[in-house]
């Protein structure tokens, strides 16, 4: 038996090494073919050039396919010698000077039925490398996803990010919503880098806001800040207080608001409802901030309000009532049918009205005022109607004190009109001085001697 054994341990001590060697063997094969991939992959083509060669297009974008396979099977972390000339080849492809802008401000839809297929648009170029560039993005998402940050650090410095972030001034769509997921990849995974990267996207919002109102990429690096915003602790630091004051706030008196409306809004309500106390700030910025002859954006602004409304702390309800409620009417009285109508319609939220009814004695002259302007000029059938049912609503709240409005108005338009009739007589009897004066003169002026050449 002892002999049995001691010959299996002999036969077990030959095989084992032959197993390592064999898992050796297809671990340097499989790095050999990783690098060789790699080679092939780090040529760069620009797909507009007529001397490129289709073929060799289509041998990279399948070379790129292979190398993306053996990444995601592989259940092995990358070997050192790989990862470098991996993130060099990733860098040689994504890290390109960018078509020149199409827009003249904001972002660009993500609809790409809008833009012909043709010559002289930039995404119409780009699109030919995206056949490429897909691949290497997914690529290097796959690579930091699945590799240790501490292998990766040397490669994704500060001016890795910096060149990533400048990449989401690319009008295509496609190549930043894949420019998003890396980024916040990489944010969720550095930790180190973390505050470097919010600097750095405040940066961009700043130098958007104040400088160029141009960038493509403002949608999604709010998105971004939407799930960074969402991972705040309470009570909030200072620094992002700031942020929320002097960065999201000023987003919204830009040109191309409309285009990142949605992020923006999400980003702001969330900080009101970590720290409901922050609703005042927000509201009196955006109201600051409020656009004059932008219907569009109004509609929006509108919105936002009514859901700040909605989640701000009550305590704020009386400071903030008569400017809001101020707003509002402006917007009701406005000759733009939409902007009205979505103003009026505000009355239909309950909270809306809690925080109107705290400042009864202030609200309603403003708002009484504003409703009979409406129903005595308008021009919309349909906002006169509108009109008309908050006019009951206010009513029934207060009747008397509607009652009182009423009376405040009629009277200051009976002064008006006094006003009016002896401003008129007063230019009336100016008109008849300066009138005998001219007569006058006439009478005293010695009569012309004309005299014929």
């Amino acid at each position: 038996m002892e002999a049995a054994q001691t010959n299996n341990q002999r036969g077990s001590s030959r095989k084992n090494p032959t197993l390592e060697s064999l898992f050796a063997r297809d671990s340097v094969s499989e790095n050999e073919k990783i690098l060789s991939l790699i080679s092939h992959c780090i040529i760069i083509f620009t797909c507009t050039d007529p001397s490129e060669s289709p073929s060799q297009q289509e041998l990279k974008r399948q070379n790129l396919i292979d190398l993306l396979s053996i990444i995601k099977a592989s259940k092995k972390p990358l070997h050192d010698q790989v990862i470098s000339p991996l993130m060099a080849m990733i860098s040689a492809n994504i890290f390109r000077p960018l078509p020149p802008p199409s827009k003249p401000s904001s972002s660009i839809t993500a609809d790409l039925d809008l833009f012909p297929d043709n010559e002289e648009n930039p995404i119409s170029k780009l699109s030919r490398m995206w056949s490429h560039l897909q691949l290497v993005y997914e690529i290097l998402l796959r690579l930091v996803i699945n590799t240790d940050t501490r292998k990766l650090g040397p490669y994704i410095d500060h001016p890795f990010l910096v060149s990533l972030l400048s990449l989401f001034q690319s009008e295509d769509p496609r190549e930043l919503e894949s420019l998003k997921n890396v980024y916040h990849r990489i944010y969720s995974r550095f930790t180190l880098h973390r505050s470097f990267m919010r600097k750095a996207m405040n940066d961009v919002f700043l130098n958007y806001v104040f400088e160029t109102e141009r960038h493509s990429g403002v949608r999604e690096l709010l998105e971004i800040w939407g799930s960074i915003i969402n991972g705040f602790t309470v009570p909030l630091k200072e620094e992002h207080k700031l942020f929320l004051m002097r960065v999201l706030i000023p987003l919204h008196k830009t040109k191309g608001m409309q285009g990142y409306h949605r992020q923006l809004a999400y980003c702001v309500s969330q900080f009101v409802h970590k720290e409901p106390v922050l609703g005042g700030v927000v509201v009196r910025g955006i109201l600051k901030y409020w656009p004059v002859t932008n219907c569009q954006k109004e509609v929006l602004l509108i919105g936002e309000l009514e859901e700040l409304v909605e989640i701000i702390d009550t305590d704020q309800y009386r400071k903030l009532a008569l400017p809001l409620c101020t707003q509002i009417t402006r917007c009701f009285n406005s000759w733009n049918a939409q902007v009205a109508e979505r103003a009026l319609y505000v009355w239909n939220n309950e909270h809306f009205v809690k925080m109107a009814s705290m400042a009864m004695e202030e609200v309603f002259p403003i708002v009484v005022e504003g409703m009979e302007r409406n129903l005595k000029w308008h021009w919309s059938k349909s906002v006169r109607q509108l009109t008309e049912n908050v006019k009951v609503m206010f009513i029934e709240m207060d009747q008397i004190l509607y009652s009182k409005c009423l009376e405040e108005i009629k009277r200051r338009e009976s002064t008006a009109r006094q006003a009016e009739i002896k401003r008129k007589e007063k230019w009336d009897r100016i008109e008849m001085a300066a009138a005998k004066n001219h007569r006058f003169v006439q009478q005293k002026q010695p009569p012309y001697i004309f005299v014929s050449h």
